[in-house]
């Protein structure tokens, strides 16, 4: 194996590898987010879009290269060499094994590479995802306390206007009562004084009555006296 196919068959291993620490159950997207978002990604986040696509480029080129291997060795003209050339037969069935190792390498290298972007990718997705349903579990639960709050506010509410109503219809009934007491007082008061204005009318009457006997008692006093000085002027 050449050096170049050394190093895509460890890159593979490292993919490999990578790619199952990604998929380890028990390390929650937070924690990988935590991870992404450590100081010295940030400081490499400017050279990986660049290092992304020239790694995609190598091994487009590999991967072609590999078909092109493929492709040589498995067509005719090196199978009737081979035939011809008994000699030849297992080098030329090395090299398409070797050939074909290269493809599958190099294919899986590719595969793995845009695997590992798009879960590092969907990784940070969850993670945000996962905060935002926490932010909005936290509004959704302030809501639900702050609807709980205003339903408790128009329950006690609901019970002071009931208090209220009860209250305001007991004061009803009672200045109903009160009223009702005052105008049997008024008509009480009404008639003691219509009784007094009769009494009153009477004695007014019952004072003129004496008032005209006294004087036809006077009349009747001077006329006794004028005839008693007319008496006693006579016998003198």
């Amino acid at each position: 194996m050449t050096l170049q196919w050394t190093a895509v068959a460890f890159f593979l291993y490292a993919e490999i590898v990578v790619n199952l620490i990604l998929c380890i159950p028990f390390i929650s997207a937070q924690r990988w987010r935590s991870v992404f978002n450590w100081r010295i990604w940030s400081w490499l986040s400017s050279y990986w879009n660049k290092c992304f696509f020239a790694m995609i480029m190598a091994l487009i080129i590999l991967f072609i290269d590999a078909v092109r291997e493929v492709q040589k060795y498995s067509g005719s003209e090196p199978m009737q060499d081979a035939k011809a050339n008994p000699n030849l037969y297992d080098h030329v069935y090395m090299k398409l094994f070797r050939a074909q190792r290269n493809l599958y390498i190099c294919g899986f290298s590719l595969f793995l590479w845009l695997i590992m972007r798009r879960v590092v990718t969907l990784l940070n997705q969850v993670a945000v995802t996962v905060e935002n349903s926490a932010g909005l579990q936290v509004q959704m639960d302030s809501a639900f306390k702050a609807a709980k709050k205003h339903q408790e506010d128009n329950q006690l509410l609901k019970e002071a206007l009931l208090e209220g109503e009860k209250s305001m219809s007991a004061t009803k009934q009672q200045l109903k009562l009160e009223a009702e007491k005052l105008a049997g007082q008024l008509k009480a008061a009404e008639d003691a004084v219509r009784k007094s204005n009769a009494e009153v009318e009477a004695m007014r009457r019952q004072a003129k009555g004496l008032a005209q006997e006294y004087d036809r008692l006077l009349t009747e006093h001077h006329q006794l006296q004028n005839l008693q000085t007319a008496e006693d002027k006579k016998d003198q």
